[in-house]
């Protein structure tokens, strides 16, 4: 039942990315009173999926990558609902929702995916650093969306080209739901790297610094803990602020990828 919910939840959300598509090639606006009853009947379902494997694996922390995938997704959708909510608007849709259905269509197609086998994936602790530290790169995604938003509707402006303008807010609103999603995400990503340094110290002790997720983690961090610096006391908004906000994610996406070569993240069986 899991499989079959999270499968339902996949073509619920191939209407949002239905809608991005439309909406990238200047396409009709018909979805644009279904795509947010369809995406958010699919979130519920996705949520019920993870529920039931949770109950069926008797922890409720991801098992196997999809399950990872499926968390992930999920949470992408969570962060949608709350920027929804509070602006209105569809447009980070369009470049959240191919994510989102690529992730749960990677989590839905059924094969059997890479086990984990750590033992502290029992821990309910791992789930706690796993959800927190997901929140916070949710939010680094919204905050990159809305900076490749920015750009796209600052150029459509300046040189006068009526495309996405249609469907996306004023340059003030989609500055905001960037710098909003990195302080919404940064305590998160700060008491999720905190929660696996603790979790990460007890079991291997002081050697898990040296490892590369680590240490990329801290940088992450670091650069993070910049950008608010620079949007809180230098002011910075707009280009500026966008290009930061994308040196940001990308320095995430390194810190993600070193789980490939992580000895303390290692839990993938071999």
């Amino acid at each position: 039942m899991p499989l079959l919910w999270l499968r339902i939840a996949l073509v619920l959300y191939g209407v949002g990315l239905l809608y991005a598509l439309m909406a990238l090639s200047r396409g009709s606006h018909f979805l644009d009173h279904f795509v947010f009853p369809c995406v958010g009947s699919g979130m519920v379902l996705q949520l019920v999926s993870i529920v039931e494997t949770a109950n069926e694996v008797g922890h409720l922390s991801p098992t196997t990558v999809h399950d990872v995938e499926s968390l992930l997704a999920l949470i992408l959708m969570f962060f949608f609902m709350a920027i929804y909510a509070r602006y209105r608007t569809l447009s980070p849709g369009i470049l959240i929702f191919p994510v989102v259905f690529l992730l749960t269509f990677g989590a839905a197609i059924g094969k059997q995916p890479p086990q984990f086998a750590s033992p502290l994936l029992r821990n309910g602790w791992i789930f706690v650093h796993i959800a927190l530290i997901f929140t916070g790169y949710a939010a680094l995604l919204f905050s990159f969306a809305a900076s490749l938003l920015y750009l796209l509707q600052e150029r459509g402006i300046k040189s006068k080209q009526v495309g996405l303008l249609t469907k996306l807010p004023a340059l003030e609103v989609i500055d905001d739901i960037g710098y909003k999603s990195l302080l919404l995400g940064f305590p998160f990503m700060t008491f999720g790297l905190l929660a696996g340094a603790a979790i990460a110290a007890s079991t291997f002790g002081p050697t898990f610094f040296r490892d590369p997720k680590i240490l990329l983690s801290t940088a992450m961090w670091a650069v993070y803990m910049i950008l608010l610096w620079t949007r809180w006391n230098a002011g910075w908004r707009g280009r500026r602020a966008a290009f930061l906000n994308m040196i940001v994610f990308l320095v995430a996406l390194g810190a993600f990828a070193a789980n490939y070569f992580s000895g303390v993240h290692g839990f993938i069986a071999q």
